[in-house]
């Protein structure tokens, strides 16, 4: 069994920044990568960015330039920079880890972006 446990989420100004983390427990050995997805009311959920366990990111191109992946191998977390947030970043945010024949889900974080 996988747990993710998300943190960092909240109300921020246009153009201001947070930082979202996910911490990965459990058997995680086999994890292959793990991405961030947000949803915005009334909207389908969508990938926003992903790393490997290589550490190779992609990013969707409304967050290119503006978000940054990053990991930290030993605390199994991963965290997600965001910059110069719009009011179009506003959703719930969630973390994902992929396996091999499982995807487990954190149970999402709000973030509020006020113009």
């Amino acid at each position: 069994q996988v747990q993710l446990v998300e943190s960092g989420g909240g109300l921020v100004q246009a153009g201001g920044s947070l930082r979202l983390s996910c911490a990965a427990s459990g058997s995680i050995s086999s994890l292959r990568s793990m991405q961030w997805y947000r949803q915005a009311p009334g909207k389908q959920r969508e990938l926003v960015a992903t790393i490997t366990t290589g550490g190779t990111t992609t990013y969707a191109d409304a967050v290119k330039d503006r978000f940054t992946l990053s990991r930290d191998s030993a605390k199994n977390t991963v965290y997600l920079q965001m910059n110069s947030l719009t009011p179009e970043d506003t959703a719930v945010y969630y973390c994902s880890a992929l396996f091999p024949r499982a995807k487990y889900w954190g149970q999402g974080t709000q973030v509020t972006v006020s113009s």
